[in-house]
């Protein structure tokens, strides 16, 4: 028996934090993702190796079959996480892992981990179909998140995103901005745990009814934007917005202040990408500051 599944990463464009509480978020899959690969053997066992994006091995562990308790590993909080994700996966469908005496499983990122497009949310949804269960659950019995990484994994097109009555409403997106070839994602080199930004943003004192109300209609404008000037000044209201919410500096005040496009930040505040504006020598601006990884939107959009 073997097996593959695929899932995109993500980029979340707006309402970080506030789609938490129920704002409309627009996010997008990527033409990154990862791969799961499934081998069946007679090991009575489960091994595990992990392979960034030019094929070499960033982990490896082995597993019991029976109750997936580790039997070595080369890094014991990667072995935790795995461990946890299988377990669950089990609990919601016990027949999983019973189909064969053993297993030798790879997992392939085509982008490279610290890039932050979502290494844990692909493996989830990646096991998530191999068990045959609903990946949401999955994520919420294990990391939890709003989950709009999730959608992002199933989707292979733009989409909105909401929490209504803990239902994940997902509309999917198929016209394009007309100006595309000004957009831009610089990625910052400053990984950023997303738990952590959540739990930031859950001890401020926000007004969250008003907060999602003013993030949604952001998003709505934002994703029928006609012109690059109208996207950038709806870029720096949401900056504005959920800078005093959080109480953190734009990015663009902190690091591009002398930047004639605007930018943005994306997902967890203070890592990762960040969206920017801009002509065709925004990327040298980038460079010289030291940010030499530029990916134009339309390559790094599925």
């Amino acid at each position: 028996m073997n097996q593959e599944f695929y899932s995109n990463g993500k980029l979340l464009l707006s309402g970080e934090y506030a789609v938490l509480d129920g704002a409309l978020a627009w996010a997008i899959p990527t033409t990154y993702g990862q791969y799961l690969r499934v081998s069946s053997n007679m090991t009575k066992l489960l091994s595990w190796r992990s392979l960034d994006e030019k094929g070499n091995i960033w982990f490896e562990g082995v597993y019991t079959l029976d109750n997936l308790e580790e039997i070595s590993s080369s890094d014991q909080n990667i072995s935790r996480g795995i461990q946890n994700i299988l377990q669950n996966a089990k609990l919601l469908n016990p027949s999983f892992l019973t189909e064969t005496n053993g297993y030798a499983i790879e997992t392939a990122l085509s982008f490279p981990k610290n890039w932050g497009l979502g290494s844990s949310s692909t493996l989830i949804n990646n096991v998530a179909q191999w068990a045959t269960i609903n990946a949401h659950t999955l994520l919420d019995v294990t990391f939890g998140g709003s989950g709009y990484d999730i959608s992002c994994a199933q989707y292979d097109v733009p989409i909105l995103y909401t929490i209504k009555n803990k239902a994940h409403i997902v509309t999917a997106l198929h016209e394009s901005l007309p100006f595309v070839d000004s957009l831009y994602f610089v990625y910052l080199n400053q990984k950023k745990n997303s738990r952590d930004g959540i739990s930031t943003y859950r001890k401020r004192n926000i007004k969250t009814d008003e907060l999602v109300s003013q993030i949604t209609e952001l998003t709505k404008k934002m994703v029928a934007s006609s012109s690059l000037e109208e996207f950038e000044v709806l870029m720096v209201t949401h900056e504005k917005i959920l800078s005093k919410a959080l109480n953190i500096p734009t990015v663009k005040s902190k690091l591009f202040s002398d930047f004639s496009g605007e930018v943005k930040s994306l997902g967890a505040w203070g890592g990762d990408f960040i969206l920017v504006t801009g002509g065709k020598n925004t990327p040298d601006y980038f460079k010289k500051k030291g940010y030499p990884i530029i990916v134009p939107f339309q390559e790094m959009i599925l």
